[in-house]
C-alpha cells in the first residue's frame, strides 16, 4: 500500500549570485527535475546520489517543507498541499523528517525529556504528567536508550553522536507518523554504530508499518537496507529497482560508477580509474542526459535528447539510451 507519494516533482530557486539576465533576474537553480518517487507501508526504500544532487531537496519536498515548483505529493492517494497553519500540523504529524546532524536538530538548552514531551503535548497525545512520564519512556525503549531514568534528563551534549541521533527518532515517533523520511541520518555518525541506528529505523519499519524513506550517497548500506533503491543524478532519477536486481545487474553507467566506488577489499583498483570528472551545474546544466559529459559510454544521441525510460522488468527501470549494451552482472564487463 502506497502511504506518500512525490509526482512529478520539479523545485527550481532563484541563484543567490551571478549574472542576471533578461528583466534583471538570476537564472534558477533546476535542483529537482521530473521527480516521481512512493513510499510503501512497512517498507524501506533508498534515494541514492553523490552530494549536491537534489536528495535532501526531495526530502523536503515530500515533508512540505519547501513548496514545489510543480508537481504534487499525495498522502494516502489525496494530494497535499500544507505548508502553514493547522493543515501543516497535521501533515508533519503523518509525516516526520529525521535529519543528517543530530546534535543540530536538538535544542542544546533542553533535556531530553523536553525534547519527546513536548511533541507528545502539542499533537494531544499526553492526557496528563505520569502519562506524558509513561509516553517518554516508551520512546525511550523503542530506540533502545535503557534504563530510561539514565537518559530522560541529560542534556544533548551528554549524549553520545548516536544516542542523540536515536533521541531524534524517538522525537520523531512521538507524533506517531505513517511515513518517516530520514536524511542521511548516519552519515555523521562513528563508522561502528552505524549499523545499530540503521537496523533500529529497519525493525521500525517493519515492526510498525511504517514507510521509511531512507536517503544516503552511500549505495553499500541501501543495498543491504532497503528493499528498492532509486538513484539520483544532477536532480534526475535516473534508475530505480529492487536493490539485489539493481546492483547485480545496473544499467545506467553512474549506478556502476556508484557501485565501484563502494569499498572493496577485494577489488584492485588501477590509480585513476575512479575519476569521471565533476557534477555538472544545475543552473547551467547540459543538455540530453545529464550525465553524459561524466558517462564512459556516451553516444551521439545522449547530448541532445534526454533519454527516455526504460522498462527492464520486476520494477527495474532506466533513463539511459544505452540500456541494453551497459548491463553488468557479476563476472562480466560492461562495455
Amino acid at each position: 500500500m502506497i502511504i506518500l507519494e512525490g509526482r512529478n516533482l520539479t523545485k527550481h530557486f532563484t541563484a543567490a549570485r551571478g549574472p542576471r539576465g533578461r528583466f534583471g533576474r538570476r537564472p534558477p537553480v533546476r535542483a529537482v527535475e521530473d521527480v516521481s518517487i512512493a513510499l510503501r507501508a512497512g517498507t524501506v526504500s533508498a534515494l541514492v546520489g553523490e552530494s549536491g544532487c537534489g536528495k535532501s531537496t526531495v526530502a523536503r519536498l515530500l515533508a512540505q517543507v519547501y513548496p514545489a515548483t510543480s508537481g504534487e505529493v499525495l498522502l494516502r492517494g489525496e494530494p497535499v498541499r500544507a505548508h502553514r497553519g493547522g493543515a501543516f500540523r497535521d501533515y508533519r504529524r503523518q509525516v516526520q523528517l529525521i535529519f543528517q546532524d543530530p546534535f543540530a536538530s536538538l535544542n542544546p538548552f533542553h533535556r531530553v525529556r523536553y525534547h519527546l514531551a513536548r511533541p507528545l503535548r502539542l499533537h494531544g497525545h499526553a492526557r496528563s504528567a505520569e502519562h506524558e512520564r509513561e509516553l517518554v519512556a516508551e520512546l525511550l525503549e523503542r530506540v533502545s536508550l535503557t534504563p530510561v531514568e539514565q537518559f530522560m534528563d541529560k542534556l544533548p551534549h551528554e549524549l553520545s553522536g548516536g544516542q542523540r541521533q536515536r533521541v531524534a527518532i524517538a522525537r520523531a515517533l512521538a507524533v506517531r507518523p505513517v511515513a518517516l523520511i530520514a536524511d542521511e541520518p548516519v552519515s555523521m555518525l562513528d563508522v561502528s554504530i552505524r549499523l545499530g541506528v540503521l537496523r533500529l529505523l529497519e525493525g521500525l519499519a517493519r515492526d510498525s508499518g511504517l514507510a521509511l524513506l531512507y536517503i544516503t550517497h552511500d549505495i553499500a548500506s541501501a543495498r543491504y537496507f532497503a528493499e528498492d533503491i532509486t538513484v539520483m543524478y544532477a536532480g534526475r532519477l535516473i534508475e530505480s529497482g529492487p536493490s539485489e536486481e539493481l546492483t547485480q545487474a545496473a544499467r545506467h553507467p553512474y549506478t556502476r560508477l556508484l557501485l565501484e566506488s563502494a569499498p572493496d577489499p577485494d577489488r584492485v583498483t588501477p590509480p585513476g580509474a575512479g575519476r569521471h570528472g565533476e557534477p555538472p551545474s544545475l543552473i547551467h546544466p547540459p543538455g540530453g542526459c545529464r550525465f553524459h559529459p561524466r558517462c564512459p559510454v556516451a553516444l551521439p544521441v545522449c547530448s541532445g535528447q534526454a533519454p527516455v525510460r526504460t522498462e527492464l522488468g520486476g520494477g527495474h527501470w532506466t533513463h539511459c539510451w544505452d540500456a541494453d549494451a551497459t548491463v553488468a552482472r557479476p563476472g562480466q564487463e560492461a562495455r
